[in-house]
């Protein structure tokens, strides 16, 4: 009899991936970039870039050396304006430059980094610029008046202003400067006690801070939940564990990523969150590669035009961005081409049979799913680079990382090999807990036999050979007629229809049964394409038990999401309500 206690996943591992990589090194998460600036100083880092009328895409690299001075000197102009150890630095900044040496500056001041999503609402922003204490707040200037409106509110004392402009060429710049700052709403006045991010560098050009740092016990990094279920939560990381999810990521992937080949990396996943953060920045510079900067994911003729002229070799994404990427008429011409990719790991949600295949097809490469939580920064499962990937699968636990499937009942009992229950894991990169919610620490981290374990809130099984499935989260779960029914997995046979390009499925209060949940799809339909409802349901019902067949489907032109592409199904839930509430006036 298998037990999870034996971790069958290990006989999958691709050759030469280790069992275990303890004992992990006692360094902390800027000694990579410490190291690569030392061994290839001029090596380029960062890869800041922009289209430009006639020119065409023009781009300006900064090296490692340039990267670890500016991030030092960074870090001794915080300390000179008052943080000390484990206070919270607030990045309210995209994918450029500035991100990354404000990344790294707080850390070598001994702060801890606590990135939120720049376009937030003002609401949003000021309850976790409040609930992190952050003194000090690093933004771009295009976010900088909506920070000042809320700053009365916060604790925040200084903001340091950055501009979208200062890491691109010449030519760039310039015209940014003329045709662009202004109207787009990046020029702006700063009010005393504020300074700019450039004049910090300079006033402190070719310092070094000096502050004692312990891997195992001090923070790193607050990392905000999606917040999908309701208010995001900071899920709080020490230096070791992100040490940890790092070296765990380079041993699995070493099949197609080493420090001895050029690696680039499409730096398009936003670093403000846990995936981008570990699975592109540390991970890249772990390794002493290139990032190919994209600010905004979202404007896809810059994304492709930064893979047509940087030829990424990695590209860590999610569903909904392959997705695009493959139906873009862009790649359909051939105009673009992503044969330089080797190898992607889509995260954040479940990733479709049809778009895995098809990406794999334009690009020749390979894309695995894997699976990771802001609680466990990032990376805790993937399906094996070269060996077997099984589809529907997250793939099997990394190095180090023990998983399970427990009981939904009592939260204990494990369950027999192939059923379901919750996934629990533990491993050398759990969170320390939720910043100030004991309560909510105390549910997700419990400690069995001595260890830590986390509880996922997701609803999973393990086949025999160690492959882990994800059916759906705990609180997405639906009773219909008195049987579970799991979203995801009407979602996967409504997305194979060949009109629909993408689904969000969701349980609503039944319209006529008090008490009761009935099904809703929303669907985006591809271009030029069109399917009645009837349709829909009938193609469902080839591959559904009838209760599982959604009663009432929805058309809709985009699906709302987080920002590393996950359906939240709250707010379609939101919006059926809204339509109800409209049609009785």
């Amino acid at each position: 009899m298998i037990a999870y206690a034996d971790r069958p996943w290990t006989k999958k591992y691709d050759a030469g991936v280790p069992k275990t990589l303890e004992p992990y090194p006692d360094i902390t998460i800027q000694s990579f970039l410490q190291d690569a600036a030392r061994k290839t100083p001029s090596k380029p880092a960062l890869i800041s870039s922009a289209h430009v009328p006639i020119f065409g895409r023009v781009f300006n690299a900064l090296s490692y050396a340039e990267l670890d001075s500016q991030s030092d000197a960074l870090a001794v102009g915080m300390i000179g304006m008052g943080l000390k150890k484990g206070d919270r630095v607030a990045l309210v900044l995209p994918n450029i430059a500035a991100f990354v040496i404000s990344y790294y500056a707080v850390l070598k001041a001994g702060g801890v980094v606590a990135a939120t999503n720049p376009t937030y609402p003002p609401d949003k922003m000021q309850f976790q610029l409040n609930d992190c204490d952050a003194n000090i707040v690093i933004c771009m200037s295009l976010f900088y008046n909506q920070l000042k409106q809320i700053q009365p509110k916060t604790k925040v004392k200084t903001l340091i202003v950055a501009n979208v402009k200062e890491y691109l060429p010449g030519i760039a710049k310039v015209l940014f400067t003329l045709a662009k700052e202004k109207k787009g709403g990046h020029r702006v006045e700063l009010a005393d006690g504020d300074v700019w991010f450039q004049d910090v560098l300079a006033k402190n050009a070719g310092q070094k801070p000096n502050v004692t740092i312990i891997p195992s016990k001090d923070l790193a990094l607050f990392q905000y939940t999606g917040g999908t279920t309701g208010v995001s939560k900071a899920a709080m990381s020490t230096h070791r564990a992100l040490i940890a999810n790092t070296l765990q990521m380079r041993a699995f992937f070493a099949p197609i990523s080493s420090p001895d080949r050029e690696e680039v990396f499409l730096g398009a996943i936003p670093m403000f969150h846990a995936f981008g953060m570990v699975a592109v920045l540390n991970f890249a510079i772990s390794l002493g590669a290139k990032i190919a900067l994209v600010p905004n994911p979202r404007d896809m003729i810059d994304l492709l035009d930064c893979i047509r002229l940087f030829q990424p070799t990695l590209f860590m994404g999610v569903p909904a961005l392959y997705n695009v990427v493959n139906n873009h008429p862009l790649i359909k011409s051939g105009e673009v081409s992503l044969r330089s990719i080797r190898a992607c790991i889509s995260g954040s949600a479940p990733l479709p049979p049809a778009t895995k295949e098809e990406f794999e097809r334009l690009s020749g490469g390979t894309l695995r799913e894997g699976f990771g939580m802001s609680e466990a920064p990032t990376a805790s499962h993937c399906n094996p680079l070269n060996g077997e990937n099984r589809l529907g699968s997250i793939g099997l636990p990394l190095p180090d990382m023990d998983s399970k499937i427990v009981s939904l009942d009592d939260g204990v009992t494990e369950i027999p090999v192939g059923e379901i229950g919750e996934l629990i894991m533990t491993g050398p990169q759990l969170m320390v807990g939720y910043h100030g919610m004991p309560t909510e620490t105390a549910n997700v981290l419990r400690e069995i036999d001595g260890r830590p374990w986390l509880y996922t809130g997701d609803i999973a099984r393990m086949d025999e050979d160690g492959y882990f499935y994800i059916v759906d989260r705990k609180k997405d779960m639906a009773l219909i007629g008195g049987f579970n029914v799991y979203p995801n997995n009407i979602e996967k046979v409504i997305s194979s229809h060949p009109a629909v390009l993408e689904v969000g499925v969701a349980a609503i209060p039944h319209p006529d049964k008090v008490g009761q949940e009935a099904l809703k799809a929303w669907v985006v339909l591809r271009p030029g394409q069109t399917v009645s409802e009837k349709e829909l349901t009938e193609h469902c019902a080839k591959s559904l038990a009838p209760y599982e067949v959604p009663t009432r489907f929805g058309f809709t032109q985009e699906l709302p999401k987080t920002t590393v592409g996950k359906t939240l199904r709250r707010e379609l839930v939101q919006m059926e309500m809204a339509e109800r509430e409209k049609s009785a006036k």
